[in-house]
């Protein structure tokens, strides 16, 4: 069966009677001379950079900071990736481990005592008699934070360095008032009254 030619000057292509003369042109082949542009590359200096280059990985959703699932190694707390640690809930359950765990871990603690000791020792700007307890009590809770480990080192130094600086002003100042005052008494005494 065959349908009657179209009407209306539409013209069907594959009706043409004849090989055709020549091949249809390929979209990548230069026209009249012009050069193919190239897609940029990373010499290419007008090229966009990627900003996110850098924290590219393979896994779309791993956690920044934790080695890839699977990986023999892990932080520091926190079980191994897809290895089962013992009295684990998941993998009793027969459900592997989760990839990473669903919050930071948690910081060691700041030491009170140092805390307390810069506390005095700032006081000591004001009260006087504050500074030399704050430096003693910093030195205190230096050998605490080395036996523990806790957080606040810093700040038992500070305790220590503004203590016993205070402390020597002080001394200082007691030094100056007693000279004065036995200035004071010997020039009294020596003028004869």
């Amino acid at each position: 069966m065959t349908y009657p030619p179209p009407s209306g000057g539409w013209h069907d292509p594959s009706a043409a009677a004849g090989p055709q003369s020549s091949p249809p042109a390929d979209p990548t082949l230069p026209m009249a001379g012009n050069p193919i542009p190239t897609q940029p590359t990373s010499a290419d200096p007008y090229a966009p950079a990627d900003p996110y280059a850098g924290m590219k990985s393979g896994d779309p959703y791993a956690a920044p900071g934790y080695p890839p699932a699977g990986t023999p190694y892990a932080a520091p707390g926190y079980p191994t990736p897809g290895y089962p640690t013992p009295g684990d809930p998941y993998a009793a359950a027969g459900y592997p481990a989760p990839a990473y765990p669903g919050y930071a871990p948690p910081s060691s603690k700041t030491n009170t005592l140092a805390i307390v000791a810069l506390v005095l020792s700032l006081i000591g700007f004001t009260s006087c008699i504050t500074a030399p307890i704050g430096a003693i009590m910093g030195h205190v809770a230096r050998k605490q934070i080395r036996e523990t480990g806790e957080q606040g080192e810093g700040m038992a130094k500070a305790a220590i360095i503004v203590g016993w600086i205070l402390t020597a002003l002080l001394v200082l100042l007691i030094i100056f008032y007693v000279v004065m005052i036995v200035i004071a008494v010997n020039s009294d005494s020596s003028s004869g009254y």
